[in-house]
This record gives C-alpha cells, structure tokens and sequence, in this order.
C-alpha cells in the first residue's frame, strides 16, 4: 500500500490549516506491519493511538484525555478508563448541526449525483457500499488508504455522512507523489462522465481534500494545471470544493463535544489551537465548516471494515462535510446553481461575536426551500 499522504494547507492570510499525522503502511507496503498491535509507555493529548496498546498505562484520573486521541477499534485501552471509548466513537459519528433532523424529515440528498478525489479505497465498507456510482484510478497502483474511506463516509456514510443518500463519482489519485497532473486528469474525468449524463443525473459538486495548485500547495509539479481543470468543471456546472487559498472558501472550526446540535457553541480553529489567529479581514468569504471531533470509516484490508475517531480532523474532513450539505439542498431545489445554492450557504451562515460565519444545515435548508428564482 503507497504512504498516505495527509492533505493540509495553508489558508488566507498564512492560517495553517489542521492537519492529520501522516500514517499508513511504510513506504514499502507493509499493511501487516502497519497495523501490528504496539505498546506504548506514554500518550499525550491529540496523539494517534490507533493500533496502539495502552493497557498497561493509568488514565483513569485523565478524564478529557480520550476525547482528545486518534483511535480506531483495534486500540487497546486500560482496564480503568473515565470514559466509554466506544460511546465516544459512536458519539462522533454524528455530523451534529441538526444534520441528524434533517435526515429524519426525509433530507438525505437522494437523487443527487456528488464526486470525490481522493486516495483510493475499497468499496465494501457499509458506510458507503452500493453508493459509488463509478470508481476511477488516475495511477494509484495501490487499493487502500486511510483518507479515502474516511472523506467518503463524511460525505455519503450511513452512520458519518452528511447526505447519506447521495451516489458518489470517486477518483482515486496518487496525491503521495505531488503531482497535480493526477488531480486534473481527475477532475476531467469526472467532467467526461459528467458530460454523459442526462440533465436529471448531473454530477453537482465534487469534494477535493486538498490544495492541487496556489500558495501554500503541498504539491510542487504541474501545480499550473489545476486552475484551468476547475475551470472546465465549473463551466460544466460541476462546483468544485477545495482547500486552495484563492479558489477554496471552506475554513476550519469544532464542535463542543457536549452539545454538537449547537451551531452557537462551534468555534473557530482546531481544538488544540482555537481561533482563526492570523487570518483577520478574511471572515466575508470563508465558511467554517465543522472537522473535529470526528469519527470515520476505516478499511486498509479487504473485509476488515472498521472506524477511527479523530480527536482533531484537519480540513481535510471539512470538505466533504459541506459538500453533502450541498448535496441536500440540491435535493430539495435541483434547479439551483452552484452560484446560486453557494450563496446561499454564506446567506444562512451562523455568524460568531467576531464575524466569522459558520455553516448551518437547518438554515441553509429553509433558506433553498424559500428561494425564487
């Protein structure tokens, strides 16, 4: 299996986006490795833990402790802990923001056509099995990837999705190697497909957990060809999402673990680092868009189909998560355009005392049942 490569970037004004520690296989494929049970002596806060046995530490006087880890259902905890850990990863799996309402009354972007770019994945998890509508690999040579699963069951899963009902397009694309070239050979595949098909199954938006192109882009070669991909998809009425400075408008906040229904309680930043310190004056044209705590789909061998809570997501799980509010919305209104349905995003927006403006489900749905044409 290729290394995974987690995606970050910076945001306006230099804000560093959250990242996700880098963690897959080694280089050389070792999934076994990978995922062989390790003991540790010591664990700090915001730590990964997955695979990882802690059962000869004391936690049991570290009671936020937990809530703060990246852990998957193969960690081995003590025998006294404060908290339920598997209630806490089930606890996560809920995209807060009244999505879960919104679901019950019937909102779950069924009939709406999405697309991804990302790391490969298999696609048998019952997160999101019998929801890919295509599956694409611009040069992977690879199967698996923590990234993969985990974005496209924030987006379509049945448990973490924002719009469970949504049929996804996914690229698989070797982001590992740093070349843009993948990332526009798939944003134009998606463009080709999207082409073939008719008006009423049109592809609306696709998810990219990453910086393809612009300042601050992890990617150094052929960085040029991403502008003009977007461009082609966007002529194609495909919106595309993505965490570039100067084209992406998705920016970081989290949840208050407590009460996560509570568009109020968010706040800006990452959980270890609050606020949005640094990028002032850009609060008219970002959207924070909820990333931590998190929990996601998790599959490195065939069958083996688990979860992993992210005590900290990087915007990376931003991403999906507002491209599955979209894809409520066109399941409401499938007329609208992505102009005219992303306006309507920043218009219901929750703003916080300092002006940054918060995405907010409920709203935004009112507000595309409400709108004329």
């Amino acid at each position: 299996m290729k290394r995974t490569v987690c995606l970050f970037t910076s945001l306006a004004l230099g804000l560093l986006a959250g990242r996700i520690v880098p963690a897959s296989a080694d280089d050389d494929g070792d999934v076994e490795g990978f995922m062989a049970i390790r003991p540790i002596t010591n664990v700090k806060e915001y730590d990964d833990v997955r695979f990882k046995d802690m059962s000869k530490l004391d936690l049991s006087a570290r009671l936020g402790l937990p809530a703060t880890l990246w852990f998957n259902q193969k960690t081995v905890w003590p025998a006294a802990m404060p908290v339920d850990t598997a209630k806490l990863l089930a606890d996560t799996m809920n995209p807060g923001l009244g999505v879960r309402k919104l679901h019950q009354d019937g909102l779950t972007g069924r009939g709406v056509n999405v697309a991804i770019i990302d790391q490969p994945l298999y696609q048998d998890h019952p997160e999101f099995a019998g929801k890919i509508a295509a599956y694409h690999d611009v040069g992977c040579q690879s199967e698996n990837s923590m990234h993969g699963p985990a974005v496209t069951s924030l987006l379509v899963g049945a448990k973490c999705g924002t719009a469970p009902g949504a049929r996804v397009y996914f690229v698989a694309a070797p982001s590992w190697t740093a070349d843009t070239a993948y990332q526009a050979r798939a944003l134009d595949w998606i463009v080709e497909q999207n082409a073939q098909l008719p008006p009423k199954e049109k592809i609306r938006v696709v998810s990219v957990s990453g910086a393809p192109g612009g300042r601050g882009s992890p990617f150094n070669k052929n960085t040029e060809q991403w502008d003009p991909a977007c461009e082609r998809a966007e002529k194609a009425g495909i919106l595309v999402l993505d965490c570039t400075e100067h084209h992406g408008f998705i920016g970081p906040c989290f949840y208050d673990a407590s009460d996560p229904e509570d568009v109020a309680k968010c706040k800006p930043g990452f959980p270890s680092r609050p606020g949005m310190s640094g990028a002032q004056g850009s609060q008219s044209h970002m959207l924070l868009v909820p990333c931590s705590p998190r929990t996601t789909a998790e599959e490195y061998v065939k069958g083996q189909c688990g979860y992993q809570h992210c005590g900290q997501g990087g915007l990376s799980w931003s991403i999906p998560y507002c491209a599955g509010v979209l894809a409520l919305g066109w399941g409401e209104r499938p007329e609208l355009t992505g102009p005219q349905i992303r306006e309507l995003l920043f218009q219901s927006a929750h703003k916080t005392a300092d002006g940054w403006l918060i995405i907010n489900p409920p709203e935004f749905i009112r507000m595309v049942k409400a709108y004329r044409l």
